[in-house]
């Protein structure tokens, strides 16, 4: 197999995707006959930055190739750590490359913009003869027992919330709602305080709130999140910033609040259920949401969007209509993956049912044991065994814990199954331990460990 006049190889296709590359093996093949050294970096306005030293060939019959290359080191660099501003050593080129690519209008200009607003400045990229050293702030989160709590996890499909007393929770509930389509922010608040109140209703009283929540947050405001990507800029500044701390407020008055990143509360999670860090935890949901516990149980203060990190080196990849790139975690590891996949497998769906419909339709038929489903669910769990060889690379990772809507029942249970065999085929020298924890769990853990996240009582003070 050739990409790029990159010869490649690998044993484990997905049977109903047999045109996946897996950018692992592809970046593999490719530096076997690079020579050419490149330095890359991304900044951060808080002290953080992250460093790669890699090659590329640096010949002009290459020049395609080593620009894909580059290309997607950078935005897995990016969106795993996060930055306003990268810097490029030793190629003229691949300076030239990044400079157009991550100017306004640009190939990577969605990117350019993300990183502009959540970093709240300008976007450049720099050449330069030294790199910043990498550094990284790492912080404790959540945790904390104590009290009556509520956790509320809120999904691009449906929405979570627990009510938990000193650490156990009495009661959960899931509704569906579809944030993503709705321009009045009004719908949202309403749904996040009906959440807030049914859960109330199960305890004697409320003492915090934890928010589990897709997007990036800094001291609780909503910089950037999916959930409200049809509600206006304008709008947002005004209804959506504060969206959380007023729905609290309103509800319960002046009372303990932490709103974090889902990812993070997906780390926290398993943690807190395996007792174990050095974990990566990954919710495929409506998206891929991901967050990482390093070996001191600290979370590393990166982005870990996953969902915007290429994993599939096709050039016929699946689009992703947020970003308009190619390729990426969102469209392997989320119901979109199953809806992609189901009519190769013969799967005709109801084209009026929402995302969240088709994927239970695929889940009743997993259930009951139909062998379409099963290649979809096979298929996923191809994806995630040489996903997760590039994830080990990034976050040198021994534990991996698996969350989510698709994770659930049989589906979830194929999915494990089927990337182990394939690990141990292809990847055998990976100390890879792979966690599914049980049914209610997968489904509701992110809301339980959500509510662990403020302090409250004496600890607070």
């Amino acid at each position: 197999m050739e990409h790029l006049g990159i010869a490649y190889t690998y044993r484990n296709l997905p049977e109903l995707d047999p045109g996946f590359i897996p950018l692992h093996v592809f970046n593999k093949a490719f530096l076997r006959g690079a020579t050419q050294k490149v330095g890359i970096a991304v900044e951060r306005n808080d002290g953080q930055a992250a460093s790669l030293e890699t090659f590329i060939h640096g010949t002009p019959e290459m020049r395609e190739a080593d620009f894909y290359y580059i290309d997607r080191a950078v935005k897995t660099l990016l969106w795993m750590k996060g930055g306003w501003r990268i810097h490029v050593r030793g190629s003229e080129e691949v300076f030239r490359y990044l400079k157009e690519a991550y100017a306004e209008g640009g190939s990577r200009d969605f990117d350019r913009g993300f990183m502009a607003r959540v970093f709240e400045h300008p976007f450049e990229v720099v050449k330069t003869d030294v790199l910043p050293e990498t550094r990284d702030l790492p912080q404790t989160i959540g945790g904390h027992l104590e009290g009556c709590r509520i956790g509320f996890d809120a999904g691009g499909s449906d929405r979570k919330v627990s009510a938990v007393i000193d650490g156990k929770p009495v009661f959960s509930e899931e509704v569906v709602w579809f944030p993503k389509t709705q321009t009045d922010p009004d719908y949202h608040y309403e749904g996040i305080v009906s959440a807030l109140r049914s859960a109330a209703a199960h305890l004697p009283r409320v003492d915090a709130v934890g928010v589990s929540s897709a997007g990036i947050f800094l001291n609780n405001r909503t910089m950037i999140a999916s959930l409200f990507l049809k509600v206006p800029e304008d709008v947002q500044a005004l209804k959506v910033r504060d969206i959380y701390i007023r729905a609290v407020r309103d509800t319960f008055g002046d009372i303990p609040l932490s709103v974090a990143n889902d990812g993070d509360v997906t780390a926290l999670a398993g943690a807190l259920s395996l007792k174990k860090n050095d974990l990566l935890g990954i919710a495929m949901g409506t998206s891929e949401a991901a967050g990482f516990v390093d070996a001191s149980g600290q979370i590393t203060g990166w982005l870990n969007e996953l969902a915007f990190i290429p994993v599939d080196a096709a050039p016929g990849a699946l689009r992703d209509e947020w970003s308009g790139d190619i390729g990426c975690g969102v469209k392997y590891f989320s119901q979109d993956a199953v809806i992609k996949l189901a009519p190769a497998a013969g799967i005709d769906l109801d084209e009026a049912l929402s995302p969240a419909e088709k994927l239970k339709a695929v889940q009743a038929l997993a259930e009951a044991d139909d062998p379409r489903a099963s290649a979809v669910y096979r298929s996923i769990g191809v994806y995630l065994a040489h996903s997760l060889a590039y994830y080990y690379d990034l976050y040198a990772c021994e534990n991996v814990l698996l969350l989510g809507r698709v994770m659930s029942g049989k589906g979830g249970e194929i999915i494990v199954r089927t990337c182990r065999d394939v690990l141990s085929d292809e990847y055998p020298e990976l100390p890879l331990s792979l966690a599914l924890p049980d049914e209610r769990f997968r489904r509701v853990g992110q809301s339980a460990a959500a509510a662990s996240l403020p302090m409250c009582g004496p600890e607070a003070e």
